[in-house]
């Protein structure tokens, strides 16, 4: 067969579905490509990830005997198969990512948060769902998309794993914060760490004693290896969201500003991404009631 990619929403980050289709349909002898118009395809592949807010889906395919649209942009859906599922990726899809390797160790999420899709799509507990090897294959740098890699019994197992690799290990999703004991993060400093990402997304949740706790036992020092994303325009008011970001700055951690349906965000909310993730800007301006934009504001929205 001849089978065609679409990558909806962009090649600004691999999309691992497509690349693990890729890697399926080669090793059965079909034809795999990015799809244009012009061509004749037997099957086309159409992945989505993020929602019409963020991802825009214009492309009309008139060309293929059959089209499949798949990813949590289109809303709820069949999962790949298990086949499909566990085939180790065609990295060579996105050569613009090189010596990069992309998976998950576990699936789903406990925390049933309610601008997050994970616990929904993937079950509301947290389980193994591969091995490193499964995906990494001596790539210098690990990108792991797990939601939750923490709440997963025998977490331990999975970090020893990254730590053997010796590869640049980057949690791009997220790690959670008030899991952190003696145990994981004494296997934490044993990864050769990219980035740690944590997140503090409940204004209403006093999460400090825990980013204290990670400081007191980590070996990390570098504050930019330590971001943490910080959640805006849900249920957060202007003040809620520069209280964590000022927090975090002060315990020697690194902020990074999400908005929730950026569309809707008030233009203080706004101008808070702004000064917070130019980390020139915000390396400089200590105060955000003296970044620029804010001033010509009156200091408020």
């Amino acid at each position: 067969m001849k089978i065609g990619l679409i990558d909806v929403d962009s090649h600004r980050w691999p999309n691992l579905c497509l690349m693990k289709l890729s890697a399926y349909h080669k090793a059965q002898g079909d034809a795999v490509e990015w799809w244009t118009p012009e061509g004749r395809y037997d099957l086309v592949y159409k992945s989505r990830v993020f929602t019409d807010t963020y991802s825009k889906d214009t492309i009309t395919v008139a060309n293929a005997d059959r089209l499949v649209c798949g990813g949590t942009g289109y809303g709820p859906g069949a999962n790949l198969p298990d086949d499909v599922e566990h085939t180790c990726p065609n990295y060579a899809l996105y050569p613009q990512f090189p010596d990069t390797a992309y998976g998950f160790l576990t699936r789903g999420c406990p925390n049933r948060c309610g601008f997050c899709v994970v616990s929904g799509k993937e079950g509301t507990e947290s389980v193994h769902a591969a091995d490193l090897s499964e995906f990494w294959d001596g790539q210098r740098e690990i990108k792991l998309m797990d939601a939750n890699l923490l709440a997963c019994p025998g977490h331990e197992r999975l970090l020893e794993q990254l730590a053997a690799s010796r590869a640049l290990v980057d949690f791009s999703q997220g790690l959670d914060i008030r899991l952190i004991t003696p145990d994981n993060v004494a296997l934490l400093n044993k990864v050769r760490t990219k980035a740690v990402h944590f997140a503090w997304d409940n204004p209403n949740a006093d999460l400090t004693g825990y980013f204290q706790r990670f400081t007191l036992l980590s070996k990390i020092r570098d504050f930019r290896r330590k971001r943490v994303y910080v959640l805006t325009n849900w249920n957060s008011t202007h003040e809620q969201d520069l209280y964590r970001v000022d927090t975090l700055r002060r315990m020697g951690f690194d902020p990074y500003v999400m908005v929730y349906e950026r569309p809707t965000a008030p233009p203080i909310t706004r101008h808070l991404q702004r000064w917070v993730n130019n980390k020139r800007i915000f390396r400089t301006v200590e105060c955000f009631s003296d970044y620029e934009p804010v001033k010509k504001l009156g200091g408020n929205g």
